[in-house]
């Protein structure tokens, strides 16, 4: 890997922050009831692919019991699902909801109005690539913790 690419990442990822970053609070006194803790779990999360609560732990560094009791809570919320597996009925597979996806969007860094405006000076193929680029970051993400 060239050295040039880690550079251009730390260059250009600032750029996409700054411009889109809102000042925002995430509390538990807001409409929407979660903390930072709760949104960096919720963001670790798929509407369509499940997540065993041991493997997403392990991900964020926590131990399964300590995970345990903020996934009942935002269960409990709505934000995510929290049931058998579709191969294994024995382990748990944790989605995320329509409703967790609005607690995102509405409590996230990014202020949706820029990151749209941002989007919008892109044509659609370079908008579907810059997205791509983000996933495929965001599974590398993964893969580092893993």
């Amino acid at each position: 890997m060239a050295d040039d690419d880690i550079f251009e990442v730390q260059r250009l990822y600032p750029q996409i922050y700054l411009a889109c970053h809102k000042d925002h609070v995430r509390a538990t006194s807001t409409k929407w009831r979660i903390s930072s803790q709760d949104a960096s779990i919720l963001v670790h999360l798929d509407r369509d692919s499940g997540m065993s609560p041991r493997a997403l732990a392990a991900h964020l560094g926590v131990a399964p019991s300590t995970l345990s009791a903020a996934l009942s809570r935002l269960s409990e919320l709505g934000y995510l699902t929290n049931q058998p597996g579709e191969r294994d009925r024995r382990k748990r597979e944790i989605r995320l909801t329509a409703r967790g996806a609005e607690a995102i969007a509405s409590t996230s860094v990014l202020d949706a109005d820029r990151v749209g405006a941002l989007l919008k000076k892109l044509t659609p193929s370079e908008r579907k690539a810059a997205v791509n680029g983000l996933a495929l970051l965001a599974e590398g993400a993964r893969r580092l913790k893993d």
